[in-house]
């Protein structure tokens, strides 16, 4: 776990009621809610994500530096940092936060990554989608007995939105 200085990890993620995250490289529904919800969460703080989470946003993100973990030694991704594994990944994100004062580092998928980065993440935002959905990348299961919820919220749908969904935030149980 990090230490007193070192930044938090905080999760971010949608998913379906089948823990589906993703089809064919892409988010199998449209809530632009979510995604300007993902933007204040993620603005000012380093994320790492995967290859293909990157090849599916398509560029860098603005006020963010992106660390993209690949397995792949010649990938090069203009405008983000990227890492061979999830310890440089880490480290990495962590001398970014420490440049800029950044108390979080951000885990933004897909289903490798956050399985790679859950035993060290202390908080998931989770925007819980009213699907059931095919999909070929899933949020790994959690164990209740390491996660509490401590805040929930249900917002209105808006026009944009192609389905209902609430924002529920976990944090790692203390021992």
């Amino acid at each position: 776990m990090s230490g007193p200085t070192s930044p938090r990890l905080v999760a971010i993620v949608a998913r379906a009621r089948n823990g589906v995250i993703g089809v064919d490289n892409d988010l199998p529904w449209r809530l632009s809610s979510d995604l300007k919800r993902f933007k204040a969460l993620t603005m000012g703080k380093p994320m790492i994500m995967g290859r293909r989470t990157w090849d599916s946003i398509g560029r860098p993100l603005p006020g963010r530096e992106i660390v993209v973990l690949t397995r792949d030694p010649t990938f090069r991704a203009e405008g983000a940092h990227v890492a061979a594994t999830p310890g440089e990944a880490l480290a990495t994100a962590r001398r970014l936060a420490a440049l800029t004062d950044a108390t979080e580092i951000v885990i933004a998928g897909g289903g490798d990554i956050f399985r790679a980065f859950l035993p060290e993440t202390e908080t998931i935002e989770i925007t819980e989608v009213a699907l059931d959905c095919d999909g070929d990348a899933h949020f790994p299961a959690l164990d209740p007995a390491e996660w509490e919820e401590t805040c929930c919220e249900r917002p209105e749908r808006g026009p944009r939105d192609e389905a209902d969904f609430h924002y529920v935030t976990l944090r790692r149980r203390r021992p």
